[in-house]
């Protein structure tokens, strides 16, 4: 239809709708930890996070040969504060001003530096320092503000869920009540007047593996569920991880604060742990991670805060074998420290911007029914595929090419292929209610060939 045939009217209120669905859709980053001995290079870990077109991470310090890794790549960086510093910098304005030239100012012309996570779960991990955290935030603001660098680099520290003394219903959030007050308060006040933002992380995954007989496995991995509902607000919830953000919301608007914004800057799945640790496996931590994406990029914002976008940093770029802790500490990884996938969450590697238009080895991928499923939820999904997922069923019929072998899963699994080949492997594709998985080995026969794009 040429464009003159358009209403005006109607036109504009197009463009508005939008500009509105993009703004209401929110981003994935990558968190970037170096607790190992293994990894490699910051040039090589940036070049893998520009190949899976992740264009925001987050770092848990400001180490320079990182910085200068990232520099021209346009990516959004957050640098980090260290914990044991916070005691100093509060004390001396001086140190502040240093620490921000040496770490901000150095590479900012180069690195886009955007926000300063200043330690990190300060107010549960850190004893001590806790009413020195927001003094050391206010001197590092003002190092900033001298070198007018703070209205593009935003100060704020992160959170764990535990800062919380309530959690659910999520209307009935709040803050513990020996740091409500106190502590968070002004520091809420303080992010509000310096135009910042509250970080969060938050693991649904701590939960369920604290409750693993009250809380459904797949209302913490975004799989279809009935919902739990808030019998304050009538709100319905599928998923932990908003339930989790609006408790947060809920504690926040109770101290006066009802639109200060929230990033969620640590949030993941271990996809290996001790044998006393419930819920962990590569096919959770791939499902969690994935429909986490799919969740955040196309969703309008929580239940209590629709149209308000949330940013997610997925913990972590790659596994990291110092961590202490148990084994689950050193296996919430996307990727091995050799860069090959511990699980495919549509993260596929492509040409890096930076390497030129030499091309990345991409991992070849197919979708398949999971083993062990039980059959009348594979024969819903498989239903789902052919219909109105409307993938290409034919060559499962009678008589045709992949009809055999004539069973659910293999019928399943040509289906499921199908549909995730047809969507282009994107993030969520290939779950159907935990009834599919992502493999890397062809599952085609010598009458069959899977599509693989």
């Amino acid at each position: 239809m040429p464009l003159s045939w358009i209403d005006p009217a109607a036109y504009m209120l197009l463009v508005v709708y939008l500009l509105l669905s993009c703004r209401f859709a929110g981003s994935i980053g990558i968190n970037y930890g170096r607790v190992a001995n293994n990894l490699p290079s910051p040039r090589q870990a940036v070049q893998l996070m520009q190949s899976c077109s992740l264009r925001k991470v987050k770092l848990y310090d400001a180490d320079a040969r990182v910085l200068r890794a990232l520099a021209y790549t346009q990516m959004e960086v957050i640098i980090g504060f260290p914990n044991e510093q916070v005691y100093s910098i509060a004390r001396k304005p001086s140190l502040a001003r240093k620490w921000i030239k040496r770490n901000v100012a150095k590479h900012i012309r180069a690195t886009n530096i955007t926000a300063i996570s200043v330690g990190n779960e300060v107010l549960t991990s850190t004893r001590g320092i806790t009413k020195l955290l927001l003094p050391a935030m206010r001197n590092l603001h003002d190092a900033l503000v001298a070198l007018n660098l703070e209205s593009q680099v935003k100060l704020s520290t992160p959170h764990a869920l535990n800062v919380l003394s309530n959690s659910f219903p999520p209307s009935a959030g709040a803050f513990r009540p020996d740091i409500a007050t106190s502590v968070m308060k002004p520091l809420l006040d303080f992010l509000s007047q310096t135009g910042s933002f509250v970080m969060i992380n938050a693991y649904p995954y701590f939960a369920y593996r604290a409750n693993p007989a009250v809380i459904s496995l797949d209302y913490t991995l975004f799989r279809p569920n009935a919902g739990v509902k808030d019998p304050q607000t009538g709100l319905v919830y599928t998923n932990l991880l908003d339930a989790q953000l609006d408790a947060v919301f809920a504690a926040m608007a109770s101290l006066g604060h009802k639109d200060l914004r929230i990033v969620v800057t640590e949030t993941g799945w271990p996809s290996k742990g001790d044998p006393t640790e419930t819920g962990v496996s590569v096919s959770n931590a791939a499902a969690y991670n994935g429909n986490l994406i799919n969740h955040i990029t196309t969703s309008n914002g929580t239940p209590m805060k629709p149209g308000v976008p949330v940013d997610v940093f997925i913990f972590a770029l790659f596994n990291e074998d110092l961590k202490p802790g148990p084994e689950s500490e050193r296996n919430y990884g996307l990727f091995y420290p050799d860069q090959s996938m511990v699980y495919d969450v549509g993260m596929q590697k492509t040409k890096s911007p930076a390497i030129g238009n030499k091309p990345q080895l991409q991992q070849s991928s197919w979708c398949v029914a999971k083993p062990g499923v039980s059959k009348s939820s594979l024969q819903a999904a498989l239903d789902y595929a052919c219909g109105l997922g409307k993938a290409d069923c034919s060559r499962i019929q009678v008589g045709q090419t992949c009809f055999d072998p004539n069973t659910l899963v293999d019928h399943a699994s040509y289906a499921f292929n199908s549909y995730y080949q047809k969507n282009q492997k994107q993030t969520g594709t290939c779950d159907f209610g935990g009834t599919a998985m992502v493999v890397q080995q062809d599952p085609s026969t010598t009458k069959c060939a899977y599509p693989q794009n």
